[in-house]
């Protein structure tokens, strides 16, 4: 007996990761602990008891009795690929074994793992010429278009673009299979909603003449699709087919086939059943209910009885501010003042009702715009104030300019569909913008359009200054994301109210769980998020196996990122309408009547403004609007930036944790840098990074409370509009110049001009910081009785940030000073003396002895005891202090303490301070084993601390009395002027690799602040430049190994970034032995993918100690020209699939690697710490606990320190690198005058004719050296490699460069350093820098000079486009360059030497061998009471 409507979805089998070798993919994030997995990729499999019992009915005389023409493919072969995305090269098609019913996954975890061949469409760099349609441009642009119609019902004009689209591309078959799937889906949605003969006769014509007769195969979803079309077909009994279409696509898919698209979860209960009987070769087993959504039950409203008194608090002083920050900070924080006034208290809620209250933060109020503007506009009418020169409100302002636009929006779409019908030559430009852009004005509502485009343009002059102007690029690209948005959640609602789908079929979304997600992602993130629901097979699995719900539904709904250009386009004719209907009323006076008179005037404007030589399109707001939005905020900003008043949601997915309804990003990603999401996505699918997210949930847990008695002391001070502290004055007393005279010297009126701006600047950044604080204190106010928490995420480094960004520890001085620890601890014996070491530190007495910092604090108590009661009325001895709110927190608590009856039992809530000594160089002396080093930085015990500051200065000072006895002019000027603050910065930053020309700076700035005074010709840019290079040279002395192992990181992060991938190299080989064509149309088309395939895409990547994947993002921007209606826009659209910056991949890499290290020791410190009891809090290389647990944290920092480093942490890295990179060429550089590089230039001699050409010096065809040497050697290795002794001996016989190479330089000594190398390690000083620091040149120089030559030698380009050099070319002889001066230098044009003096060649990437390490012991820190303190 049959069951209706009886199955649930088939859940599909997880992916299984791939195991490779070669981690340069995104699928292998971590090269170590991991074993051997299967390398074919389960599309399908047997799900258990979670498939529908459908079996085939044995009795039945219906059902076939032979095995299964056709089955369903699951599984495929694996296939070696890479993540870089090229045009397909001939490669054979997926479907090998020739199944025309194929399961195809489309899930983009597969795609980034590297596990598809051809490059997608919707990243492609193919283009449609100007067709019928209309519809020309870029394959993804097109393909925008293709989606909008079908999401707007117009399948016809969709499937003209489709079959464009296919015709013009060269698109992979998965490609092509999956956009006919979308094609097919939307056209069976009309048919069933619009029923009509034709669009049941074009599904099915499309099927047989585009997917048939073409021989494409097809899948489980296209069938289903298919079945669902036949049964709208009329019965037989009334002259229809419907049973005809239903046995003949039936019979397409008999078996296990058939099966598994009758458990695709399309088809409806009643469906099933109709074809069931139709075709009763399948029986619907029993066993399964139809799944009805679950009713939410409202949780009972509880009112605490209990009510609370207190004095009232005063408010906190407004700074005059442009924007609505303010206001709309003061409304999202008014729940705070309002539940009192009900007789509600935080404190008496239990944990359900503060999650309540912290939903009801973060929630926006814009959902509800539309009713409140009419609304207020309705109120108005009601007084009378209809005429549009009377109207007062923002709001009912907003609500005419909503009705406006939206006719001006239905004006628009008529004319589209005017020029849809136009001949192709009727067409204007206009006309073919509008096919362009059109399809997308259909998506949404009208009124909705216009309303998404009033708020986003609203909210962002709200949030960067009515007043000022916003850059016409951005502001379009936002709304046109927020229209993708939106055009989503309808899409999406739609669907889910049709009754077209099943309730268990993947086309249906959780709309509200999908709002929430989208909420904080900013613009344009909803495509992002319906992408990564495809990513939930493994994930929600995970969730189910503990009970949780799935945010993302059942199966995701397939759509795709609107292009840049085709937002571009759209948002620009949404702001041009706009502009052009909203309207303002301005009250002016008549020039010659004097009289008062009212008119209305653009709103917004168009103009353009200069920024760099640069000319920028900017949206400029009417005065009188800007005036009105200062009256009236549009809507709540920043509520979803406040500390959370409840425990962070733990983090297990990478978009899901911190906040509860707007869970932020696990890594703060920049637009475009995909990479590092892809390979921590592949890492927490795997558990790598549980220990991550757990080190995240222990800082985020940690309670906190606001220093009430901090708090009421900077109140005051605030108010009265004093610099108290590093609270910004009120009104900055600043003296403006007196102008000279019109006769005196143009350099001294140039002079006085930039004297005026230095003021002006500084009163600017006065009021700014000013504005800042403003901020922080209404938050610390409002949050004053209540206890708050930071929800952390990481940068890619893995380093933890609080994401509330206003108030929060890692704030400045004012900030710390105002936040405690919401749980107290009792001092206990040893407390009160961490307490009075707590002072010291914060009052800068911290390069003392602890008994003498303790000390310390005993010798000032009546100056504590002064400042804890008469802060801002007594002496103010804590504004003497280097952190005085924090001393003065610290003064509050230790004099409560000891005025307890038992100090011991004195319950403290202030957090204590422990530092590390420049954390930087402590990892660096750990790494490089330097005794001295490791000293300097207390990593060895010691009676006293270390101070890596003054030791630099000792070796400077020295330095200089060895100069001042041979009588240097710069020594004598210096000598006994150095200071600790003169070399502080400049230490402090070397090993984060501050360039040799910002290290003059920072002197510069020392020697000035200090007033150094000067004589003679001497100036502050030349002694700066003699101090520095006596830093640079001092640190490299003390830290020796540091400075290897700096160099080394940079020499693996040159070749990283000059390799070519295996993948790479054969889709090289694969388009280099193609014939040579001739049309030039096909030639360009083959040069560009030669090109694409030669560019160096590699990124350095590598993974931290708790096995976090780190990828560097620093990759080259292009820019785009797109013309919209407005004007011609220039979009940089970063993109994982652009060459590498070769500068910044090496010079980020040394200070990003240490900065890992340090983040792996404070995320394994605050794992212990919560271990054992302990509260725990950081600031990078601060990490605080409660005094009394001082000593305890002390003791776990030391041994995570050891822990790390016991490990050979260099020797891992490099067997990484091997592993990760192995497989790849890079391109090195010989000596020309080397025995290699004069034997490789025969060679190349003798080998000019490639490809039909004759290569000759200074050729453009010239690269084809390289393609071909690449090509020849990557032939020689794989005959090489064979197991055929006939292949090895015709590959002993091949003669390539490289061979030669290796041949005569197999230890690599002619190879040619590059000159990016030369100021990466510690105290590295350019030759030219140093040559420029002499103490004989003491001219002035002007720094912008400087800046640029530094700027120069490091850009270097892209070394795969180097011509090769005139092989007959002499030796260039040593330049003297050195021996004219700067300016000069400037002006003599540069030689490439680089071309020159060397010669490029093809080698197997290789790595350094990494640098012997000292003697230093780590585990000798465990005795070490200052290595933090």
């Amino acid at each position: 007996m049959l069951v209706r409507a009886a199955r649930r979805k088939a859940q599909s089998t997880p992916i299984r990761p791939l195991s490779l070798e070669q981690s340069y993919l995104p699928s292998l994030w971590s090269t170590h602990n991991r074993a051997a997995l299967d390398r074919r990729r389960f599309i399908t499999g047997d799900a258990g008891q979670q498939r529908p019992d459908i079996r085939i009915r044995r009795n039945s005389n219906d059902a076939s009795n032979t095995p299964p023409r056709r089955s369903m493919a699951t599984a495929m072969s694996h296939i070696p690929m890479d993540d870089i995305p090229f045009e397909r090269f001939g490669a054979p098609g997926f479907n090998s074994r020739g199944n025309p019913l194929v399961q195809i996954d489309h899930d983009p975890i597969a795609m980034h793992n590297g596990t598809h061949v051809f490059a997608s469409l919707t990243t492609s760099a193919q283009k449609v010429r100007n067709s019928a349609d209309g519809v020309h441009g870029e394959i993804p642009e097109v393909l925008s278009v293709f989606h909008a119609c079908l999401q707007v019902g117009r399948v016809e004009r969709a499937g003209v673009i489709l079959k464009r689209v296919l015709d013009s591309a060269n698109a992979s078959e998965e490609d092509v299979i999956s956009l006919h799937t979308q094609y097919l889906r939307a056209s069976a949605e009309q048919i069933i909603l619009n029923p009509s003969q034709s669009g049941k006769d074009a599904i099915h014509r499309w099927f047989e003449l585009e997917i048939l007769k073409k021989g494409l195969p097809f899948n489980a979803e296209m069938m289903a699709y298919m079945l669902k079309a036949s049964l709208q077909a009329r019965d037989e009994k009334i002259g229809g087919n419907q049973k005809r279409l239903v046995k003949r696509y039936m019979s397409m898919v008999e078996g296990e086939a058939g099966l598994e698209v009758l458990g695709t979860g399309l088809l409806s209960g009643e469906e099933l059943n109709r074809i069931n009987h139709i075709c009763p070769a399948y029986n619907l087993a029993g066993g399964f209910e139809i799944s009805f959504d679950q009713k939410i039950e409202e949780s009972q409203e509880t009112t605490s009885k209990g009510r609370f008194k207190k004095t009232k608090l005063p408010g906190v002083k407004p700074t005059q501010q442009k924007g609505l920050g303010l206001k709309s900070l003061r409304k999202s924080l008014s729940i705070f003042s309002s539940l009192p006034a009900h007789g509600l208290s935080m404190a008496d809620m239990n944990i359900e009702e503060r999650r309540e209250i912290q939903k009801q933060l973060e929630d926006d109020a814009v959902t509800s715009a539309l009713e409140r503007w009419r609304e207020e506009s309705v109120n108005l009418k009601k007084m009378g104030l209809d005429s549009s020169l009377q109207t007062k409100s923002l709001g009912a302002r907003m609500w005419k300019w909503q009705q406006h636009m939206e006719q001006d929006l239905r004006e628009e779409i008529a004319r589209v569909e005017a020029a849809e019908k136009l001949d192709v030559g009727r067409r204007t430009p206009e006309d073919l913008e509008r096919l362009i852009y059109g399809p997308f004005l259909r998506i949404l509502p009208a009124n909705k359009l216009s309303a998404v485009t009033i708020l986003t343009v609203m909210a962002a002059f709200g949030s960067q200054g009515s007043d000022k102007g916003l850059y016409l690029g951005n502001t379009i690209l936002s709304i046109a994301g927020a229209v993708e948005d939106e055009s989503i959640l309808e899409a999406v609602n739609e669907t889910n109210r049709r009754a077209v789908w099943s309730k268990n079929s993947k086309d249906r979304i959780q709309i509200d769980n999908l709002k929430k997600l989208m909420k904080t992602r900013g613009p344009g993130s909803g495509a992002r998020l319906m992408k990564a629901m495809k990513k939930s097979n493994y994930q929600s699995s995970a969730q189910h196996s503990k009970g949780e719900q799935s945010v993302v539904g059942n199966t995701p709904y397939i759509t795709s990122g609107w292009p840049t250009s085709t937002k571009a386009k759209l948002g620009a004719f949404l702001m041009s309408s706009l502009i052009k209907v909203a309207k303002v009323p301005v009250t002016l006076q008549h020039s010659e009547t004097q009289q008062m008179m009212t008119q209305l005037q653009p709103a917004i404007s168009h103009s353009f403004s200069y920024r760099m030589g640069k000319k920028y399109g900017v949206v400029v707001a009417n005065k009188a609007l800007a005036e009105a939005m200062r009256r009236e905020p549009v809507h709540s900003l920043l509520a979803k930036h406040l500390p959370m008043v409840v425990q962070p949601d733990k983090w297990t997915l990478f978009n899901k944790g911190g906040f509860i309804v707007h869970p932020s990003k696990l890594i703060r990603v920049k637009s475009g840098n995909t990479d590092q999401k892809y390979y921590a996505e592949a890492a927490l699918g795997q558990g790598d990074l549980t220990d991550i997210c757990k080190g995240l949930d222990v800082l985020g847990q940690t309670e906190w409370k606001i220093n009430k008695g901090v708090f009421d002391v900077m109140l005051e001070a605030w108010n009265t509009g004093e610099a108290i502290g590093n609270i910004a004055p009120e009104s900055p007393k600043l003296e403006v110049p007196r102008e000279p005279d019109s006769s005196r010297d143009p350099l001294e009126r140039r002079r006085w001009i930039r004297a005026v701006k230095t003021v002006e600047n500084l009163r600017t950044g006065l009021h700014s910081q000013r504005c800042f604080q403003n901020f922080q204190l209404e938050i610390a106010r409002a949050l004053r009785d209540e206890t708050f928490y930071f929800p952390h995420n990481m940068d890619f480094r893995g380093r933890a940030y609080p994401i509330p960004p206003y108030l929060n520890h890692m704030g400045a001085d004012h900030c710390r000073g105002l936040l405690k620890f919401g749980v107290g601890k009792e001092l206990g014996p040893n407390g009160l003396k961490w307490l009075k070491i707590q002072l010291a530190n914060v009052f800068g007495f911290d390069k003392a002895s602890l008994k003498e910092r303790e000390q310390f604090a005993d010798d000032n108590l009546s100056s504590i005891y002064d400042s804890a009661t008469n802060a801002l009325n007594g002496s103010r001895w804590w504004l003497e202090a280097e952190d005085p709110w924090q001393c003065l927190a610290a003064c509050i608590e230790l004099r409560n303490a000891l005025e307890s009856p038992d100090p011991s039992r004195f319950i403290s809530h202030l957090p204590v301070h422990q530092d590390g000594t420049c954390n930087g160089l402590q990892h660096y002396a750990a790494l490089g084993g330097d005794r001295w080093g490791a000293k300097q930085v207390n990593l060895e015990p010691g009676d006293r601390p270390a101070d890596v500051y003054s030791a630099v200065a000792d070796l400077v000072k020295e330095s200089i009395k060895k100069d001042l006895a041979k009588n240097d002019p710069c020594a004598v000027h210096l000598d006994g002027k150095i200071t600790r603050k003169t070399v502080k910065q400049t230490v402090m930053t070397n090993v984060y690799g501050v360039t040799f020309v910002g290290a003059k700076e920072q002197v510069k700035k020392q020697l000035v602040a200090a007033q150094v005074p000067l004589s003679g010709n001497m100036t502050y840019a030349s002694l700066a430049a003699y101090i520095a290079t006596k830093i640079f040279d001092a640190l490299a002395n003390m830290f020796r190994g540091a400075h290897d192992i700096q160099y080394w990181f940079g020499e693996c992060a040159n070749r990283i970034t000059t390799c070519l991938t295996p993948e790479q190299i054969s889709r090289l080989e694969a388009e280099f032995d193609k014939p040579v064509v001739k049309e030039p149309r096909q030639r360009a088309a083959a040069s560009h993918r030669m090109e694409m395939a030669t560019q160096f895409r590699s990124t350095v990547i590598w993974t931290t100690p708790l096995n976090m994947p780190v990828v560097q993002p620093y990759r080259q921007l292009k820019s785009k020209a797109v013309i919209t209606t407005m004007q011609k826009i220039s979009l940089s659209e970063p993109n994982r699939h652009l060459p590498v910056s070769k500068r910044k991949q090496l010079q980020g890499f040394p200070p990003n690697f240490v900065h890992s290290l340090d983040a792996t020791h404070m995320l394994l410190s605050a794992l212990k710490c919560d271990e054992q009891g302990l509260n725990f809090a950081a600031v990078h290389d601060s990490f605080w606990t409660h005094a009394a647990d001082i000593e305890k944290m002390n003791l776990v920092l030391r041994d995570s320190f050891i822990k790390i480093h016991s490990e050979d942490v260099i020797g891992r890295l490099a067997a990484e690198f091997e592993a990760r990179y192995r497989g790849c060429m890079y391109l090195a550089h010989v000596k020309k005058s080397s025995p290699a590089g004069k034997e490789i230039l025969k060679w190349r001699r003798m080998n000019k004719k490639i490809r039909g050409h004759e290569v000759t010096v200074g050729d453009e065809t010239n690269k084809l050296h390289k393609h071909h040497e690449l090509v020849l050697e990557r032939k020689r290795q794989r005959l090489l490699s064979s197991l055929n002794p006939d292949d090895v001996e015709e590959g002993k016989k091949i003669i390539t460069p490289t061979a030669i190479f290796s041949q005569l330089s197999p230890a690599e000594t002619d190879l040619v350093d590059d000159p990016d190398l030369k100021n990466l390690a510690i105290g590295e000083i350019p030759k030219r820098d140093r040559s420029s620091a002499s103490a004989q040149e003491v001219e002035s120089r002007d720094h912008s000079t400087e800046e640029g030559i530094s700027a120069s030698t490091l850009d270097v380009g892209s070394e795969a486009q180097e011509l090769i050099a005139d092989d007959d070319a002499e030796v260039a002889p040593e330049s003297h360059e050195n021996e004219i001066s700067v300016f000069e230098r400037s002006l003599k044009p540069q030689e490439d030497k680089r071309v020159a003096d060397k010669v490029p060649v093809w080698l197997p990437l290789t790595f350094p061998a990494v640098p012997k390490k000292g003697d230093f012991d780590v585990s000798r820190l465990k005795d070490s009471q200052y290595f933090f303190s």
